[in-house]
Order: C-alpha cells, then structure tokens, then sequence
C-alpha cells in the first residue's frame, strides 16, 4: 500500500469561514501541521496554502485550497500534478453530512457523495484517493444545507467534532506508512464520549 505524501484540507477561504462546519477539513490539516511543526504559507502559483514537512520520518506536503469550495480542483489537480502525486497517495480530509459531529470515517475510493469540493476533484484524479470524513450532521433537510454547512456549530457539537479529529491525528504514523487498512479499521471504530 502506498504511504500518503499529500494531505487535503478541504475548506473555504477567508475569517468568516475559518470556524464554520464546511472547513473541518482545514481543521484537521490545520492541526496536523501544528503537531508536527510544519509551515503553512501563500502558494499563489496552485491557489492555496501550502507546506512541506517531516511527518514520522515521511517527506509530506499539506495543501488547503483558497479557491472556494466549489472550485477545490483548481488548487488540488496542479498541485498533484505537479509535484508528481498519484491519487493512491492522497488524503483529502473534508465535513461529511450523512454523519454526525463526533464520527470520523477513512474510506478510500468512491464518488463524490454530493461533496462540491470532491466534485470537482474527482472527474481529474478519478476517485482512488483517501478520504478522512469528519461528520458535521444534517440540518434535516436539502434546503437547510447551504445554512448549515456555512454557519458554526454549537460548543457541544464543536467538542465532538475536535475529539474526532485528535482521534485520526492520533493514526496518522499509520497512514504516512501506508499501513491504510490497520489505520481505517482504528479510526472508523472511534465512538464519542
């Protein structure tokens, strides 16, 4: 299995945005380069911030999009293309409706489940790629949605989710070394307290 040598947040740019449930996946990249230590700055040439760093002895670059959900391919497609990163060893961490705040899912493949920022990913890389769902919940209804992925979540909410996310940060030797199965099988067993 291939180590992950490119991590994803997904999210969108800008302080109004910074705390709201569409950018759990900035969260989580956000935090990993905090752990380990690594610089994320402007990377005007690929739309978005990027850095590079040792993460458990691996050479790995993290990359968040300042492109606006929608249009995440634009940041992420140059990027891995040309920096040479197969889709095999991308992991795209992004917010998941269908799953509610304090679960955290690893799959890998797969379509875009309805996700505008993996839609626009998918059609150029295909869907080989890792994917680290962090549940935010569903308002209940399609209409609520925009609402809700774009509005912050209550401080109960916001724990579970941040526990979720130290829960994967806690697997992430395994996934920089490729050991992706054994990784999955810890973080998709994570239940909240």
């Amino acid at each position: 299995m291939s180590n992950i040598s490119l991590i994803v947040g997904l999210g969108n740019p800008g302080k109004e945005y910074a705390q709201t449930r569409h950018n759990a996946g900035f969260w989580f990249v956000e935090r990993l380069a905090e752990q380990y230590g690594i610089n994320l700055k402007a990377d005007p040439k690929f739309n978005g911030i990027s850095g590079r760093g040792n993460i458990e002895g691996h050479d790995v670059r993290l990359l968040l999009p300042t492109t606006f959900m929608n249009l995440s391919g634009k940041s992420v497609v140059p990027f891995a293309k040309f920096y040479n990163i197969s889709p095999e060893t991308m992991l795209i961490a992004h917010d998941e409706l269908d799953m509610n705040p304090g679960i955290i899912r690893l799959k890998t493949g797969g379509g875009h489940g309805g996700h505008n920022g993996l839609r626009d990913i998918v059609p150029h890389t295909g869907p080989n790629f890792h994917r680290l769902r962090i549940g935010i919940g569903h308002p209940g209804s399609k209409e609520r949605v925009s609402g809700h992925v774009l509005s912050k979540a209550p401080s109960s909410e916001q724990d579970l989710m941040d526990d979720a996310i130290s829960h994967a940060l806690a697997r992430i030797n395994m996934l920089v070394n490729g050991e992706i199965q054994p990784a999955m099988n810890q973080i998709n067993a994570y239940k909240p307290n």
